[in-house]
């Protein structure tokens, strides 16, 4: 049998006053009391709404500048009595405590105050304490109380008032304490990341994530693998701020490797000319500049054809028709870019099969953050990879110093190394990548695959030669033995960056110098598992 409680009173207080006063219409219609605070009150009253003050029920007024208004036992008694247990129903006789049979409350904008950059007094002024303690007593008690934290719920409440004669169900009101408890416990952890951030606390000793859901996925990595995406509220670019123009519904890994595209694009600055990158199982598969948007695309898509097919494609500049009429002549996945014009979205409008993705702007490389992921029994959390480096940074290592145009190869190819699965060996040349090599298990293997795989291409495009000839090489961690470094230069790279740092450094450097090879050293890793 459904175990449904009428509304009789109701206590409304919410900053966010989307939806309010057509909800508080229908509870007044419906004969519910209602109860409120300050601005809540003020925005009823201005509707003509009949609404009784808390500082009326509780006999005290709000204090210290709003800072204490609702913690009183007339609330929370009203809230958390058991209606069915005689004891407590003679608590509320005897102290004259009236019970509290819905709360809507949202809580103060403490997450938009951060994510817009308030001072710490500001913030720490947005950390509700009221709000959090009344949905707590609320949920605890759904067997009587209805407790709605979103405005999202507001016309699901109403339905369910409707359908249930101003009354709720047992079910719904379990439901809607699940939805609470799990938003108390996102604004605790959104106030304990940022103190943690804002006192430099690398390691805290507790650390909590959360996110609101933005939609349920048909699947995760696998069809047997339940999945859905959440975002965490922050304001950085990318596939959670993208707007979806056409195609069928993203999927776990459409979501993935579209972001691994667009983060790895966004080492372009696009004032600097157009990037594209294109993007196979998180892994690029091409990436390229160029004159133009339809330059980078081909000189990307010339470097692993193959691969491409099925790919997410990447691009840092507004999308133009030129370069949509190159993306369709091949089955693509997802395009993602910052904007498309009439002309793109027209050609594929055409592609039904094809997701297009545009956002505001790109996401910044350099920009702070966590990263994190799960293992048995708990998290791995570290900042994200931010490292970034200029020709002033590297150190020259070899007799030959590398030629201009080698640098800025040299400099291509570490941006692309940072977003490849190591081990990881990218070649470059004339600024764009020729031969890709991830996620090997040993170095020597990813820089013959990587010359392999432009070889190949080679032969398709009808050249004499690999496309490595006269190239650059990038690896995301040191040569621990000269051999990767002699398969480069049988490939035809003429120049080579690397970290450094392994124990024998000076035998690689003395087999380039052999070589006639130039060869720089970082002292930074990009590391990528």
């Amino acid at each position: 049998m459904t175990q449904t409680h009428p509304i009789a009173r109701a206590l409304l207080s919410v900053s966010d006053k989307a939806g309010l006063i057509d909800l508080a219409r229908v509870l007044h219609s419906s004969g519910v009391e209602l109860l409120s605070t300050g601005g809540t009150a003020e925005t009823l009253r201005a509707h003509d709404l009949p609404v009784r003050d808390v500082a009326d029920v509780t006999g005290f007024p709000e204090m210290m500048d709003g800072r204490v208004k609702t913690l009183h036992p007339n609330v929370h008694g009203g809230l958390l009595a058991l209606r069915d247990d005689e004891s407590h129903k003679s608590a509320m006789a005897r102290h004259g405590i009236g019970a509290i049979d819905l709360l809507v409350v949202n809580l103060y904008p403490f997450e938009a105050t951060v994510a817009n950059g308030g001072s710490y007094a500001e913030c720490i002024e947005n950390i509700d304490i009221g709000g959090p303690a009344m949905i707590r007593a609320a949920a605890k008690n759904h067997q009587f109380v209805t407790v709605v934290t979103d405005p999202e719920d507001y016309s699901v409440l109403t339905a369910q008032m409707q359908a249930y004669a101003g009354a709720t169900d047992l079910a719904f009101r379990q439901n809607l304490a699940q939805i609470a408890y799990a938003r108390t416990a996102a604004y605790d952890a959104a106030v304990s990341t940022w103190m943690a951030g804002a006192l430099n606390v690398a390691a805290p000793r507790r650390r909590a994530f959360a996110g609101h859901l933005a939609k349920s996925l048909r699947y995760g990595e696998n069809p047997h693998q339940s999945a859905a995406f959440y975002k965490d509220g922050s304001k950085r670019e990318g596939v959670s701020s993208a707007h979806q123009w056409q195609g069928k519904e993203l999927s776990y890994n459409n979501l993935n490797d579209t972001d691994a595209a667009f983060e790895m694009v966004a080492e372009f600055d696009p004032a600097k000319g157009p990037a594209v990158a294109i993007i196979k199982h998180s892994n690029p598969c091409g990436v390229a500049t160029g004159a133009s948007l339809a330059e980078a695309y081909s000189r990307a898509y010339d470097c692993d054809r193959t691969s491409a097919f099925g790919g997410i494609v990447a691009v840092n500049q507004i999308l133009d028709g030129s370069t949509a009429q190159l993306i369709v002549k091949i089955f693509t996945e997802v395009v993602i870019a910052p904007g498309a014009d009439e002309a793109a979205r027209a050609i594929f409008a055409d592609k039904k099969n094809l997701r297009l993705l545009t956002t505001n702007g790109l996401p910044d490389p350099l920009a702070k953050g966590l990263s994190y992921r799960q293992i048995a029994g708990g998290f791995l959390v570290q900042d994200r990879d931010c490292g970034h480096l200029s020709a002033q940074d590297l150190k020259v290592v070899t007799k030959r110093q590398p030629t201009e145009a080698e640098m800025a190869d040299l400099l291509f190819a570490w941006n692309v190394a940072k977003h490849v699965k190591s081990n990881a060996i990218i070649y470059a040349k004339d600024g764009a990548t020729v031969g890709i090599g991830a996620g090997q298990m040993s170095r020597i293997d990813s820089t013959r695959i990587a010359a392999r795989k432009s070889q190949d291409m080679a032969e398709a495009l009808g050249l004499l030669q690999p496309l490595t000839v006269g190239s650059v090489v990038a690896s995301d961690a040191f040569f621990p033995f000269a051999d990767g470094l002699l398969a480069a230069a049988e490939a035809g790279a003429t120049a080579l960056i690397q970290p450094g740092g392994s124990m024998r450094d000076a035998d690689v450097i003395a087999a380039a110098d052999v070589a006639g090879l130039a060869m720089v050293f970082t002292g930074q890793r990009h590391f990528r598992h």
